[in-house]
């Protein structure tokens, strides 16, 4: 009897270890799960976050063209793009600063042969958002206006490059301007003038340029830098001095 007893005291304590341990091992892989969980969603999340900030910040969505330079056509041009990115242009490009109605394709496409960088617009777009575009014309090579039309609410051109934005909080704008504002790979005629050139917007006629207004321009800051500055001349003179005044000829005796 006694044998029975404690024979059914091990089974028990044994049924009862065997539970722990069970416990103890779906405890064991709960914790090892959650564990898992939390690795695999902060993995997931830093790998959104680098593909979210390279979608925001990268440069990969600009389109490339191969546009040649220095085709000049006094006349209205049909073009691909919109806004235009290259190809032939007017003799006359536009002078580089902030418009607020739209300018000419052929003259903003001669600027960017120049170097420079075309903000545009949707004409409705919110003034607020306008003031913040016109807050990046700091520095000379950019052009900014209007564009009725746009594909998107902003839009930025270089020669041969282009970049649809979200809007005027887009952080690939201020990106986009300092890598090919005066690119050397990307621009025909790196260096020309951005001024001295055409200040008339699209409800204007074009220019209509009868010479090379290159060399023209060439010419005027050579007249520039070859006129001497005016300044007063006098002549020197002594403090306190007097002319001399003539002796008149002697006539006669004393």
């Amino acid at each position: 009897m006694a044998k029975d007893k404690t024979r059914a005291r091990r089974e028990h304590l044994a049924r009862l270890r065997a539970e722990q341990r069970r416990r103890e091992r779906r405890q064991a892989i709960l914790v090892w799960g959650a564990g898992s969980f939390v690795v695999v969603l902060l993995i997931g999340l830093v790998a959104f976050y680098l593909i979210r900030e390279r979608a925001t910040n990268s440069l990969d969505a600009v389109r490339t063209f191969d546009y040649k330079g220095a085709i000049h056509e006094n006349r209205k041009i049909d073009y691909r793009e919109t806004p235009p990115v290259g190809g032939e242009h007017n003799p006359i490009w536009q002078n580089c600063r902030v418009y607020d109605k739209p300018i000419h394709n052929e003259t903003a496409v001669h600027s960017l042969e120049h170097g420079a960088v075309w903000i545009t617009y949707r004409p409705d777009l919110p003034a607020a958002d306008v003031e913040k575009l016109k807050s990046l014309v700091n520095s000379d090579y950019i052009l900014l206006s209007p564009y009725p039309g746009l594909p998107a609410p902003v839009v930025v051109s270089s020669w041969n490059n282009q970049l649809v934005l979200d809007g005027a909080d887009d952080p690939r704008l201020p990106r986009y301007i300092a890598r090919y504002k005066q690119n050397a790979t990307y621009t025909p005629e790196l260096g020309a003038a951005c001024q001295g050139g055409h200040d008339g917007t699209a409800d204007q006629p074009l220019p209509n340029a009868t010479g090379d207004p290159h060399a023209e321009q060439a010419q005027q800051n050579a007249d520039q830098s070859a006129t001497p500055s005016a300044e007063p001349t006098t002549e020197p003179t002594t403090e306190g001095s007097a002319s001399p005044t003539p002796t008149p000829s002697a006539t006669g005796e004393e």
